[in-house]
């Protein structure tokens, strides 16, 4: 199982819709996925249909047993979503309250590396839609992982958030035996703004060794998608979003083999 996050400790920057595409793609490709939610908001349990207020299990319930998972709940918290390779397991609004804990001192810091751990035969891939706040959440979001997308949106606060996240990467890198990858995707791209323009300029000239190449497009399909609750590939293969997808995904996946010969 590769491991991927996304994450950025700005919110509104397309991180799960970022998360679902890239997911949709890989299924699409005959990839088994897992779709981890950690956002208390619950952004992706919500767009397949489930609602994070309601819901009685959610991967709330692995971090109740002082950092333990026990045998065989990752697999029973599983929700099916539109597509029959991915599976998903949800958020609850419950998880905003693990974020008052230190990870050190919980010994919560590494239950969604242990939960992957058990799941590790059953997908080809997992990826975790991080919280958009450093806590306990985003440190087992980034544990867990092998490869990180932080996407930023063109516009000038967004830069600000990603400083922060770079910052935070440091020092998570810091207790890692290999330092976590990480790509910055720019999102929600709009080539008439002067705003859009200079922001990617401004992120290519601050960021050249980890600023994807390319950009996702404003794209009203990826919003329809979400309101169908199908991945934008399912809603409309042919979409500038979709697309754009689709060439990220390329870039993550040689990104990925690079870092396997390293």
């Amino acid at each position: 199982m590769r491991v991927w996050a996304v994450a950025n400790q700005k919110g509104g920057v397309g991180k799960t819709t970022t998360s679902i595409a890239l997911a949709g793609l890989l299924a699409e490709a005959g990839k088994r996925v897992v779709v981890v939610d950690l956002d208390p908001h619950g952004s992706m349990t919500s767009y397949f249909g489930q609602d994070p207020d309601t819901l009685e299990h959610s991967s709330f319930d692995l971090f109740l047993n002082k950092g333990v998972v026990p045998d065989g709940l990752p697999g029973q918290l599983l929700l099916p979503t539109s597509d029959e390779r991915i599976s998903l397991l949800p958020s609850s609004t419950a998880l905003a309250t693990l974020e008052r804990q230190s990870p050190g001192q919980s010994g919560l810091g590494l239950v969604i590396a242990r939960s992957l751990a058990q799941l590790w035969q059953d997908f080809d891939y997992a990826i975790i839609d991080s919280p958009p706040l450093l806590g306990v959440l985003m440190v087992n979001a980034l544990a867990a992982s092998q490869q990180l997308a932080i996407p930023v949106q063109t516009e000038f606060l967004a830069v600000k958030g990603l400083e922060r996240m770079v910052n935070t990467l440091a020092m998570i890198n810091r207790s890692r035996k290999v330092p976590l990858p990480y790509t910055i995707v720019p999102t929600l791209f709009d080539r008439r703004t002067q705003a859009s323009m200079s922001t990617l300029k401004l992120l290519r000239d601050s960021y050249p060794e980890h600023v994807w190449n390319a950009f996702i497009p404003v794209d009203t399909r990826l919003r329809d998608a979400s309101r169908a609750g199908l991945t934008p590939s399912q809603f409309d293969n042919k979409s500038r979003g979709v697309l754009a997808y689709r060439a990220l995904l390329k870039h993550l996946l040689t990104e990925q083999l690079v870092g396997q010969v390293a």
